[in-house]
């Protein structure tokens, strides 16, 4: 299945754009998300798509530093970047989500700023590789995003994962890349090593 895009209406600004995001009644299950202002439509994720998110959510889970929570389908914002992204996953604080900290430029229930985020996690679908390897993280870095991890299983050449870092002029650094199988290391806060082992390909 491929992904639908809905082009904006002339003249439609942001605020716009978001409010037919939030409001329209959009196929169940789908994956909606706002890229380069354009909202597309995903299918949902395949079953393997779903066990890397979990593999991913359980060994992340013992380090995530408190005061912190760990998210799915949590919503970010970059509306400089005409970006409204929904990541697999999502560490970000927990009084942001919890709208404890007050953020003036959205007061949504549906989503936060992406400048909040302390990492984000996207894991390639066929109908979505290009956006998680180019559009989004432009945004992510954009944002000031510190930490980005791509899991990409629909890479040329095999399944491979890349943590970005470093944000700079909507520019990433890569940290640390290897392919399934390989260990993965996450810097402070969480100075833990992800095990890819057990993640499956294709």
């Amino acid at each position: 299945m491929s992904a639908l895009t809905v082009e904006p209406e002339p003249n439609q600004d942001w605020d716009d754009l978001v409010r037919l995001w939030e409001e329209m009644d959009w196929p169940e299950g789908c994956k909606v998300e706002i890229i380069e202002g354009i909202i597309t439509v995903s299918p949902a994720p395949a079953k393997k798509h779903n066990s890397i998110a979990w593999k991913l959510q359980h060994q992340l889970a013992a380090v995530i530093p408190e005061g912190w929570g760990m998210y799915q389908t949590l919503a970010v914002s970059v509306p400089s970047r005409g970006g409204l992204y929904i990541p697999d996953l999502v560490v970000a604080p927990e009084a942001v989500v919890d709208d404890a900290v007050v953020d003036e430029a959205s007061e949504s229930e549906y989503y936060i700023q992406a400048a909040a985020a302390e990492l984000v996690v996207e894991i390639t679908s066929k109908s979505n590789a290009r956006h998680d390897r180019i559009s989004k993280p432009v945004g992510y870095a954009h944002a000031g995003v510190p930490l980005y991890l791509l899991v990409d299983r629909w890479a040329q050449g095999g399944p491979t994962i890349t943590l970005y870092g470093e944000p700079s002029m909507d520019v990433y650094r890569v940290l640390d890349a290897g392919k399934f199988g390989d260990e993965i290391r996450l810097p402070a806060p969480f100075d833990f090593v992800i095990d890819t082992s057990a993640f499956p390909a294709g």
